[in-house]
């Protein structure tokens, strides 16, 4: 794949408009020339964009004042947050374009412990919402390697994932209401701390994971739960897949809904962080072929460790367990959740990476590992999978990394043709290409590949209706 900018049509932007941009938000957060510069990339350098103007609004009123000129002037905008996206949704392609950036809208303007909720704005950083619910003996359980950068805004523009997905869901099951600007500048206020609210459509799932192509979210009712007041951590060697699918099982038999992580990891991308991760060691005595990570939480103080290591004696005792350690500490268990979260850093030492975020049922990941791998290897010679992932709720990061001394170029250079044998398989499956990271422009052309044409039609049909214009991110997803 090439990552070239897609093919749209260009347009201009007047001074005199350019001028009326600026005076809305005022000289110092309208940006121009060099000073675009952190908002036209993408943090892989897949993507370098343009645009004429960067605006930084304050406020949801200017947030409206800038989309009602855009749609007077048929302004191409493109939404941004914290500019962790790795699809390309949040990148301007059109010298034209406003990139209208969220991150002075960063304030948290409300939270009810009693009431379980928090009324964030979409500049807020992840981990800084995460924070302000700890303060309040609560709980905000998105959570993703970049919560350090990602915003709220950019969580729910492309309804992201996690690794908390598995007990308390995606980022559109976080959501009871939210504060929407239209394409023409209206706004949606639809701030409902309702968790029952049956009056008509609930339009809210139809801006979570739009990608700002509808409208532009400027604030959101983020549920909140009781703080976990036991925690605890396990990092497992396994024979296969297979094994790992039957201690999930296994687990939530015995723990129900108090298993909240299940990560999956190959013994390929342990080596590399053992390789790479400054830190990183070996938490077992000897290698195994696969790797779970597991947490069980509790409002509960006492009796978790117990009930963790009763299933994993079960486990090892019906042999779909090889070995195991428990985080006696919380820099333990922080170094587990370490080589989990590296995985991704980690292969670029080792030359190119094909990527893919896909999702199947939770019942046939081992069945597609199996079989994705073969058929990879089998495409490619010495070609290396390094799938990983939260096998809890179906979604594997199935990325292939290049043969070792290959030519990093010509092994990327395959990447469409490693794309379309991988995800033949997904569909084989009944499962979905984009799992937690979105469409944008990466997986643009692909989608009309895997949705059925009905369903497509009826997505047009809603940017129709919402952009009749076709000024909020166009080029991206549809």
């Amino acid at each position: 794949m090439s990552f070239r900018p897609p093919v749209t049509p260009q347009s201009s932007l007047s001074a005199a408009t350019m001028e009326r941009f600026r005076s809305i938000v005022g000289e110092k957060y309208a940006l121009t020339g060099d000073d675009m510069a952190p908002f036209l990339r993408e943090q892989r350098d897949l993507y370098q964009g343009r645009a004429a103007l960067v605006l930084k609004p304050g406020s949801t009123e200017e947030v409206a004042a800038i989309l009602k000129l855009a749609n007077e002037t048929r302004t191409p905008i493109v939404p941004q947050g914290g500019n962790t996206g790795l699809v390309g949704a949040q990148v301007p392609f059109d010298a034209g374009a406003v990139v209208v950036s969220m991150v002075r809208m960063n304030k948290i303007r409300e939270v009810s412990a009693p009431g379980n909720y928090m009324i964030c704005e979409a500049g807020v950083v992840l981990q800084n919402a995460q924070e302000e619910a700890a303060r309040h003996d609560r709980l905000f359980p998105l959570s993703l390697g970049a919560e350090g950068t990602c915003v709220i805004g950019g969580n729910l523009g492309s309804n992201a994932g996690g690794t908390g997905a598995l007990a308390y869901g995606v980022a559109r099951d976080l959501v009871l209401g939210l504060e929407v600007v239209l394409a023409d500048g209206r706004v949606w206020h639809g701030l409902r701390k309702l968790k029952k609210d049956n009056t008509g459509y609930d339009l809210r799932h139809i801006f979570i994971g739009a990608e700002g192509t509808l409208g532009i979210i400027t604030a959101a009712v983020l549920k909140l739960f009781p703080k976990p007041r036991a925690v605890e951590t396990a990092f497992a060697g396994l024979n296969s897949p297979e094994d790992a699918l039957a201690l999930l099982n296994l687990l939530q038999s015995r723990a129900g809904n108090a298993v909240t992580g299940f990560e999956i990891m190959s013994r390929l991308g342990m080596e590399f962080d053992f390789k790479h991760l400054p830190g990183a060691r070996d938490p077992l005595s000897e290698p195994h072929p696969w790797y779970a990570l597991i947490e069980l939480s509790s409002p509960v103080e006492s009796g978790l460790r117990e009930v963790l290591e009763n299933a994993l004696g079960e486990a090892a005792e019906k042999e779909m367990l090889r070995d195991a350690v428990f985080a006696a500490s919380e820099a333990q268990r922080a170094a587990f959740w370490h080589l989990r979260t590296g995985l991704s850093e980690t292969q670029k030492p080792e030359g190119g990476s094909i990527k893919h975020d896909v999702s199947v049922p939770v019942g046939d990941i081992p069945a597609f590992l199996n079989e994705a791998n073969a058929a990879v290897v089998a495409l490619i010679p010495g070609a290396r999978p390094v799938p990983f992932g939260h096998m809890g709720d179906g979604n594997i990061h199935y990325n292939v990394s290049q043969p070792a001394g290959a030519d990093r170029a010509a092994f990327l250079a395959r990447w469409d043709e490693v794309n379309t044998l991988v995800h033949k398989i997904v569909a084989k499956y009944g499962g979905s290409i984009s799992a937690e990271h979105g469409i944008g422009v990466m997986k643009r052309d692909l989608l009309p590949e895997v949705k059925d044409p009905v369903e497509m039609e009826m997505m047009r049909t809603l940017k129709r209706s919402f952009d009749p214009n076709n000024i909020l991110n166009p080029g991206k997803m549809l």
